[in-house]
C-alpha cells in the first residue's frame, strides 16, 4: 500500500508539472508561431488566451466529476485528453485548428492539479498532507516559473515549435498506463444525477467573465474598466452567476447533485480563502516579469537572462516543500502569514535595493520561498476542511479563483511598465542636460519617447556619439526602473493584503472553532 501511495504521488506530481508547464512554455515560441501561421501578434496572443479560458472552464467541472466518478478515472481521462490535444496542436494545419486543439488541451490539463490535491487530502493521513500538497504545489510553481525557459531550450534544440507539444504525448501515455496500475483509492462516490444545467450555466459564466478580463488595458486602465466589451462580458457573467445560484438552490432540494454546493459559500473561512487564492494568483503573475527586469534594468544579455530566473524557480520548489512541512507543524494560518511576509520582503528588496545580479538572486530566493509556500498545502487544506464529500469542488473553486488573479494581474502589472515610458522625454532632457549636451541639432534621431524598451534601445544604438549614447541609456535605465519598481511595490502591497487576509481567516476560524488559529494544526 505504501509503495502504491509513493508511486501515486510521483505520477500525480509529474502530471501536475506537465499540465502547469504548457501555458508558459508556449511564450517562447509566440513569434515563431505567428510567423508560421501568418497571423498578427494580436491574434497570436490567443494561443495563450484560449488555453487560459479552457483551464478556467474545465477546473470547476473536473472538480465535481472527480467526486462523482472517482479521481483515478478522471486523472487517466485528463492526461489522455491532454496528450491527444497536444498531438492535435502539433499537427494543426492552420491557426483556427490550432486554437481549437489548444482548447482541447486545456480541458485536459485543467483538472490534473485538482485531482492530485484531492487524492492527497482523501488518502494520506492528516499529519502528512501538508508535505504531500507541498510537493504538488512545488511542481505547479516550478513549472509556471520555468515554462518560458524550457520552451526556449526545446525550441533552440529542435528548431521547431511542434516539439513543444509533441513532447507531451509520450509523457501522457506513460502517466495513463502507470496511473491504471498504481493509483488505488477507496472513494465514496456521489450517486445523485448530475446537474447538467448548472454545468452549462457555470461554464458560460466563467467563460464570459474570464474573456471580459482579457479586455483590460494596463495603460488605459480606467478607460478599459468603463469600456463596453469589458462591462458587457463581466455583466453577462455576473447575471449568469445569479441565475446559477437560484438554480442551485432549487437543485439542492431535488434528487440531483448540484455543480456548485451553496453551503460552501456560507462558510466565512472558505470565502476568505478564495480571496487569498485570487491574490496569490496575482503574485504568480508578477513573477513572470522578473526576466524582463534582469535584462532591461540589470543589463544582462537576453541570451542568458532567463537562466538567472532559475534561482527563483528552485526557491519556489523549496518554498513549497517548506510550506508543506510548516503546515503539518504549525498550521495553515501560520504558514500563510509567514509566506506573505517573506514574499513581501523579497519584493521590497527588488524595489529599493537590487542593482546587481547577486542582489537579485537574494531577493529572488525570498520571493520564491514566499510564493512557493503559498501554493498547494495551506490554501487547499483550508478550502477543504469543511467541504465533506465535496473536496473536489472546493479545490476546483479555489483553483479557479487563483486563475482569475493570474489572468487579471499581467495586464495591471504591464501597465506600470508601459506608463513609465511616458517619462522618457523628461528623462532624456534631464540626462542630456547633466552631460552638457544640447537636445536639438539632430541629437535624437529616430528615437520615439513613448514606446517599448526594444524600440528605444534600437534607436539609441544608432547614435554615433558615445557621450550622447551613454546619457540616453542612463535615461532609459531610469525610466525602466520607474516601471519595474512600481510593479514590485504593487506586488509587495498585495503580499501585505495577503497577510491581512490571513489574519481575518484566523479570526473567523477562531470564532468558529473556539481555538487559537496560530496554534491549530491544520
Amino acid at each position: 500500500m505504501k509503495r502504491n501511495l509513493t508511486w501515486s504521488l510521483i505520477i500525480f506530481a509529474v502530471g501536475v508539472f506537465m499540465g502547469a508547464l504548457d501555458n508558459g512554455i508556449i511564450t517562447a515560441a509566440l513569434t515563431t508561431l505567428n510567423r508560421s501561421f501568418g497571423v498578427s501578434p494580436t491574434w497570436g496572443a490567443w494561443t495563450i488566451t484560449v488555453y487560459t479560458l479552457g483551464l478556467a472552464i474545465s477546473v470547476p467541472i473536473i472538480g465535481k466529476l472527480s467526486d462523482r466518478y472517482g479521481r483515478k478515472k478522471l486523472f487517466i481521462f485528463e492526461v489522455s485528453l491532454f496528450g491527444l490535444g497536444s498531438l492535435l496542436v502539433a499537427l494543426s494545419p492552420n491557426f483556427t485548428w490550432f486554437l481549437v486543439c489548444r482548447f482541447i488541451q486545456a480541458m485536459g490539463g485543467g483538472g490534473i492539479f485538482i485531482i492530485a490535491s484531492s487524492f492527497v487530502l482523501n488518502t494520506f493521513p492528516r499529519e502528512k498532507q501538508g508535505r504531500m500538497l507541498g510537493i504538488l504545489g512545488g511542481m505547479n510553481g516550478i513549472a509556471s516559473v520555468l515554462g518560458p525557459n524550457i520552451g526556449s531550450f526545446i525550441l533552440n534544440m529542435t528548431g521547431s515549435w511542434h516539439w513543444l507539444f509533441l513532447i507531451n504525448v509520450p509523457i501522457a501515455i506513460a502517466l495513463a498506463i502507470l496511473g491504471m496500475k498504481f493509483i488505488h483509492e477507496e472513494q465514496k462516490l456521489i450517486k445523485a444525477r448530475l446537474d447538467y444545467a448548472g454545468v452549462a450555466i457555470l461554464s458560460l459564466a466563467v467563460l464570459s467573465m474570464m474573456y471580459g478580463l482579457t479586455k483590460l488595458d494596463g495603460v488605459n486602465l480606467v478607460d478599459s474598466l468603463t469600456s463596453g466589451p469589458f462591462l458587457g462580458f463581466i455583466a453577462i457573467g455576473l447575471v449568469l452567476l445569479v441565475i446559477l445560484v437560484v438554480t442551485e438552490r432549487r437543485v439542492q432540494k431535488s434528487s440531483k447533485d448540484p455543480i456548485l454546493p451553496i453551503f460552501l459559500f456560507k462558510n466565512g473561512v472558505f470565502c476568505w480563502t478564495l480571496f487569498y487564492a485570487m491574490l496569490s494568483g496575482t503574485i504568480i503573475a508578477s513573477i513572470i516579469f522578473v526576466p524582463g527586469f534582469i535584462e532591461q534594468y540589470l543589463g544582462v544579455s537576453s541570451a542568458v537572462s532567463g537562466y538567472w530566473f532559475t534561482p527563483l524557480a528552485l526557491a519556489a520548489g523549496a518554498g513549497a516543500a517548506f510550506g508543506g512541512r510548516l503546515v503539518d507543524r504549525k498550521g495553515s494560518v501560520f504558514t500563510m502569514l509567514t509566506a506573505s511576509a517573506i514574499a513581501a520582503l523579497g519584493f521590497l528588496l527588488f524595489a529599493v535595493w537590487v542593482e546587481q545580479i547577486w542582489q537579485m538572486v537574494i531577493a529572488s530566493c525570498l520571493v520564491g520561498i514566499g510564493f512557493g509556500s503559498m501554493l498547494g498545502a495551506p490554501v487547499n487544506i483550508l478550502a477543504t476542511e469543511n467541504a465533506g464529500d465535496n473536496k473536489g469542488v472546493a479545490l476546483a473553486t479555489t483553483s479557479l479563483s487563483r486563475q482569475i488573479g493570474l489572468t487579471l494581474a499581467p495586464t495591471l502589472f504591464a501597465g506600470f511598465l508601459a506608463r513609465s515610458f511616458m517619462h522618457m522625454g523628461d528623462a532624456i532632457k534631464s540626462h542630456l542636460s547633466e552631460a552638457h549636451i544640447q537636445a536639438g541639432a539632430g541629437a535624437l534621431p529616430n528615437i520615439p519617447t513613448q514606446t517599448d524598451f526594444s524600440t528605444i534601445q534600437a534607436g539609441i544604438a544608432q547614435i554615433p556619439d558615445p557621450t550622447t549614447k551613454k546619457a540616453l541609456m542612463d535615461a532609459l535605465h531610469e525610466v525602466v526602473g520607474i516601471g519595474y519598481h512600481g510593479l514590485f511595490y504593487a506586488a509587495m502591497t498585495i503580499c501585505i493584503v495577503l497577510f491581512a487576509t490571513t489574519l481575518v481567516i484566523g479570526v473567523v476560524r477562531k470564532n468558529k472553532q473556539g481555538r487559537n488559529p496560530l496554534q491549530q494544526n491544520l
